[in-house]
């Protein structure tokens, strides 16, 4: 066992997690929920974030709209859809089951 993949999986386990979290409280830009995540000490960079809301989306667990913004182009806010609030929740007892 590779102990490199391993952290790996944790560590966009995680990451999907705290996402989820964010997004419970409300939608967010991305910059928001990057903003959060360092909060949090999970440094992320967009290169990072893209593909887990994308991967999110398709499973269903996460909407967006665009909305236009004063100081350039429209922002892409990402939220959770009646799915992504069911399974958060469930991962959140998940995680409180654990510790």
């Amino acid at each position: 066992m590779n102990i490199e993949n391993t952290k790996a999986q944790m560590r966009k386990g995680i990451l999907e997690y705290c996402i989820l979290g964010i997004l419970s409280s409300g939608d967010s830009y991305t910059s928001d929920i990057i903003e959060e995540l360092k909060k949090a000490k999970l440094i992320v960079v967009e290169g990072t974030l893209y593909p887990l809301l994308t991967r999110l989306k398709n499973a269903g667990l996460l909407k967006y709209r665009w909305e236009e913004s004063n100081s350039g182009p429209p922002r892409k806010y990402y939220s959770l859809s009646e799915n992504g609030l069911s399974f958060q929740r469930d991962l959140k007892q998940t995680w409180e089951g654990l510790s």
